[in-house]
Order: structure tokens, then sequence, then C-alpha cells
């Protein structure tokens, strides 16, 4: 741990630094193009030759030579839908469920749960391995980011956690300084700030974004309930550096520290009271998270370019606390230290194998519970092969993992796309996917109330797909459909045993099956018009059991006007959830029944006018039409919220 916090210390100076686009922990150029402070919009042509940095251990992908579902969603886009929140605009892709309360913001991937989704920031694992799962809540669109959504088991590239899929935020390179400003209802501020350089050998830039709010009450409004406003404070200041050292030596860095303070309620779990098994308006409880994370690596070219090395080390520092009037409720420490080399060989212009080996030590300590740390060790080994031809492309991996304390696994990916014509593209994947016991599953929470199970497997999934990408109207309209199918082995579920009934987890001895359809559409509608549409309709069930949190159907259209010369714009964003499932606390019965989360539509209106150039003005309505809903079961979630602020761009 003494070693963990200098290494922490010694980060900081990171913060000057700048790194390019990264999967896991390597560099990418981008193809060479910093995204500039006074960027334009992207055409659907142009979006289509996006670079995936995530679904390789090594080698950047084009868009049309992956073989499995993705979602880019590029710093254009982000700023057209005006989004804050990255879990916002999440919403808009398909195969994800989004489900929002204070203080955790939970993303699903095709029906798996939140802590089977490998979420990576800059190349860095940022889950809490105390609970397998990273507050996406808590992450804030930078200036110049951009979002790549790898959808389907990814355990053969990065092993635990990637069931669902893997989501990849990346910062991106800067060029120039941006600010942005703005302020609305229930005290709302949001800001973000960017400076970077890039003159081709040395990249460097530093960032900060802010966001407050007093909020609104997230209880319902029944019994002198719904009163408290739940607000929140949140700050990211990160930095990056990409150095050319020589012709053929690269190194980088990244750095980010996380702080966020918010207030949250509770659940009434008091016999006879009127709000029994709901959310009640709680003073006093709240919530502070601190995250530092970090990373350094460098890369290696031989033989021409065509054999590449690369070494990085990264590490996260996790700190949470809950309290209540009386006091600290929870106090928790989580780390995790992992070191990688990359080693890829170039057979030929048309294909690859890489080599990759990761050496990863989880660290987990309930303070104010039992304040004696636990710790995981993990080798994984890593083979892939790429193969990327004028009609065909296909790619398999495999990985074996070495664990200290849970069975070892091997998972496997294999995929396949071929270009029927030069408008229609078929594709199919498999693949196996693990995730580990989370240290809270293993060893407990709160003594006597959640018990832990040292016991307890891995959960291990199976998924296939196939997939038609279909480009028309004379390559301005891309439609994607594609249909998956995953069955998920040992579970882990929480059992409450009679005669005490204390919580404590175990694993399934049945299977969970996840099968679904998902299509995507972007168009390019006339010089000034796109059009961004997805739709998921997932069936996912454990024992003929409907999962909750999991709508059937989700569905989002994204409407974005640009006025000649990019002098002025509007977005007008719909999503709709349908019917969901939750637990039923207020039932008084034991196990909590379910209950119906009704369908609901969001309309979400922004524009946006430059005055001058490189500075504009702009304003937006989310929730535009005031629905009420609830994401999770007695959580009311905002109503209509109105924003305005000024950017500028040098």
């Amino acid at each position: 741990m003494k070693m963990l916090k200098l290494m922490c210390g010694a980060s900081g100076a990171a913060l000057l630094w700048s790194v390019p686009a990264v999967a896991e922990d390597k560099a990418t150029d981008r193809a060479n193009e910093p995204v500039s402070a006074n960027a334009s919009n992207m055409s659907i042509a142009a979006s289509r030759r996006e670079i995936l940095v995530s679904a390789s251990r090594d080698t950047d992908l084009l868009e049309n030579e992956y073989t499995g579902s993705f979602t880019v969603i590029d710093e254009e886009e982000l700023e057209q839908r005006q989004t804050r929140d990255i879990a916002d605009v999440l919403r808009d892709v398909p195969g994800v469920a989004v489900s929002s309360v204070a203080g955790q913001t939970q993303v699903r991937l095709r029906g798996t749960e939140a802590n089977q989704v490998l979420l990576l920031v800059d190349g860095i694992e940022v889950s809490d391995p105390g609970s397998g799962e990273f507050d996406i809540g808590t992450l804030q669109a930078e200036l110049g980011s951009r979002v790549e959504v790898l959808r389907g088991p990814q355990s053969a590239l990065y092993g635990n956690d990637a069931i669902g899929g893997v989501i990849a935020y990346d910062s991106g390179r800067f060029d120039g300084f941006g600010v942005r400003l703005e302020g609305g209802e229930n005290n709302t501020i949001n800001g973000a700030a960017r400076w970077g350089v890039d003159d081709g050998t040395l990249a460097a830039s530093l960032s900060a974004t802010v966001v407050s709010t007093d909020g609104e009450p997230n209880a319902r409004a029944i019994a002198g309930n719904g009163l408290r406003d739940i607000g929140r404070d949140s700050y990211t200041f990160s930095g990056k550096l990409s150095a050319d050292v020589s012709e053929n030596f690269e190194l980088r860095a990244t750095a980010r520290y996380v702080e966020t303070e918010g207030e949250t309620n509770d659940q009434d779990f008091a016999f006879g009271s009127p709000t029994f098994g709901l959310v009640i308006d709680s003073p006093g409880v709240g919530f502070e998270n601190k995250a530092i994370y970090a990373l350094v690596g460098g890369r290696l070219e031989t033989l021409g370019g065509d054999w590449t090395h690369d070494v990085s080390l990264q590490l996260a520092d996790v700190a949470r606390e809950t309290f209540a009037p009386f006091g600290l409720t929870s106090e928790t420490e989580s780390d995790r230290f992992k070191a990688s080399y990359v080693s890829a060989f170039q057979i030929n212009d048309e294909g690859g194998i890489t080599f990759a080996v990761d050496y990863e030590q989880e660290g987990f300590n309930n303070v104010a519970t039992f304040d004696d740390r636990k710790e995981t060790e993990n080798v994984g080994l890593v083979g892939e092969y790429r193969h990327s031809g004028d009609r065909f492309d296909f790619s398999a991996a495999i990985r074996h993992d070495f664990n200290d304390r849970f069975q070892d696994t091997t998972t496997f990916r294999i995929g396949a796309g071929y270009e029927l014509t030069e408008t229609t593209r078929v594709r199919a994947a498999v693949g196996t996917g693990v995730k580990n016991p989370t240290f809270f599953e293993l060893f407990g929470f709160f003594d006597g109330t959640f018990v832990g199970n040292p016991d307890l497997e891995p959960e291990e999934s199976t998924s296939w797909e196939i997939g038609l990408d279909q480009t028309f109207a004379n390559g301005d309209a891309v439609l994607s459909v594609t249909y998956f199918n995953a069955e998920l082995e040992s579970e882990i579920f929480t059992t409450f045993s009679p005669p005490t009934f204390v919580a404590t987890p175990g694993n399934r001895a049945t299977e969970s099956e996840q099968q679904g359809v998902e299509v995507a559409l972007a168009a390019q509608i006339g010089p000034q018009w796109t059009l961004n549409a997805a739709y998921t309709y997932l069936d996912a069930d454990e024992d003929g059991v409907i999962e909750v949190r999991r709508p059937e159907s989700i569905a989002s259209a994204a409407l974005t006007w640009t006025a000649p010369r990019d002098m002025a714009s509007a977005t007008l964003v719909l999503r709709h959830n349908g019917d969901a499932f939750d637990n039923d606390f207020s039932a008084g019965t034991f196990p909590a029944p379910l209950t119906t989360l009704d369908d609901y539509t969001l309309v979400n209106l922004n524009a946006r006018v430059e005055i001058a150039e490189g500075i504009d003005i702009f304003a937006r309505a989310e929730n535009l039409l005031n629905e009420e809903y609830e994401q999770v079961f007695s959580f009311v979630s905002p109503g209509r919220t109105v924003i305005a602020g000024f950017s500028a761009a040098f």
C-alpha cells in the first residue's frame, strides 16, 4: 500500500502530460489528427472510417475491419447533443440500458449486470475492485472526448469484467484552448476547460470539468415525503502526454483525479410506516468518493515498424465514504495495480499476430467494518490473430488467466466479416466471458447484515451474434442489424437463508439467458440534416424469471440540423424506455415480488448560435415534456431542466 501511495504521488507530475487515444493502455495517433478546439462536423462517410482503439490489444482497427458489434460516439456528436454526463449519451447506444439514482449510475450491456461491463478511461480500468462497478454518473464529457462501445464478450482480450462488453472513454488529443460554462435551474453550474498542444512529436493537454447542482427530490411525494433536494458536486482534473523520444520510441502518460460529493436518500424499512419499502427524505445522508488513476508506458518499433513492443503500468486508488447524521456509515479503500507487455508482429499488409501478458493485483479494505485488507492476484496470457482483406476480415483471440484465489479460466473470441457487395457486409462472432467475484461478495460488507462467501466461483458466459451492415443512399446512410444470444453460468446472487435471513451471496445452479435484436441507423439527410437512431429488443431471464431493470424495448433518435458554415445548429433527441421490472420492497413480503416500472419517453431539445469566431451561445431543455418516471423502484427521476451557457475555442 505504501508503494501504491508513492506511485499515486508521483503520478501527479503526469498532470502536465498527454497521451493519444488508447485501448487498454496503448497509444494511437488517431490517424495523426488532433482534435481542434474549432473542430467541425463529420460526414457519415468520414465516420465510417473512424478508428476503433479498444477492439485489439495492439493495433487500431478501422470500423469496416472489426468483426463484432460496436458504436462510436465522436466528439461532434457529444457536442451536438450537449452531452455533459457520459451516461446520458449511452442511452442512445443499441444494447445499453442505463439506470440512475443518486450516488450510483449503472450501465448494462445486452442484459448483463453492471459489474460485468469493463470501463476504460483513457486506457485505464476504472471499476472499484470492492463492488466491481464504476459509477459512470461521475464521468463528465471533456472537450474533444469520444466514446467507444464494444458489445459482446471481450474477456479474450481484457480478462475479468468484460462479459457484456467494453465501454472505452477517450479524452482525445487536443490542440488549442477551449472553455465552456453553463447554468440553469436547481442552481446548476457546469464548466469545462482544456488546453492542449500537438506539434506531431509532442502532445500535451490539461483538462478540468466541474458539475454542481442543488438537485431536486428523488422520493415519491406521499405522506409529507419527497421534499428534500438531492444535490451533488463533482470535479475532474486530468493531464496527458505523448512524446516521440526517437523515430521508433514513444513515451506516454496520463493521470486523472475525480472527487464527487453528493446527497442520497434511504429506504424506509420500519414496519407499520406508510412509506415502508419506499425511498424517503433522509436529511444528512450522503456520500463522498475520491479516485486517482494513472498510467505510464512506452512503445518501441523494430524491424521497420513490423514488430512492436509496448510496456505499461497503470493504477487506480479509490476511496468511498457514506455518512448519516450520526457519522460515517461505511468507508472502503480499493486499489488496483496492473503491468502489461504487448508484442505484435505484422505478418503482411493484411494480418498480424499479438502476444500479451498482464499482471494485476487488486486490494480492498472495508475500513469502517472489518479494517482487514484483502488482496487478489492474476496473470493473464493473451494470443490474438487478425486478418483484414479486401472483402474478408477475420480475428481470433484466446486468453488464459492464472488466479491465486479462483479457478484458472480460458476464454476465446472468434469473429469474421464478409462484404457480399460494395454496400452489404455480413459478420458473425462467438466468444466467452468471465467475471470473478468481487471483494464485497467474497468478504461481506456489513457484519451481521451482508456476510461474504469466500467459496464463490467466477461467473462464465458464452455468447454468439450474427449481423448485417447495409449502406444505401449513395453512402449517406448505414443500417446495422444484429441478433445476439448469451448464456451465463454460475451467476452470483444474494440469498436470505432462514432462520436468520442474513444476506449472503451464492452461485446459481441454473442458467441465465439473454437474447435480442439491435438496430442502428446513421444517415446524412441533405447537406444540413443528420439522423442517428437505435432500437433494442431484449429478452433476459434467469431460469424463466424476468431480470430486473432491463427494459424489453429501448429506442432513441437524434435529429440534428446544422446551418451553412456551421453558424448555428439544433438537435432534437427522443429516448424511449419500455416497461421494465424491479423488486417491490413495499409489499412487505419476502422475497420482494416484482413490480412494473412504467415505460417513459424523454424529449431533449438544444440549440447553439455562433456569435463571433470561435464563440457560441447555447441552451437546452432536458425532459422537455416534464415526464414523471422511475428508473429504479420508488426513486423519482429528474423533471424538466433548462440550461444555458457559452463556449469559446481558440
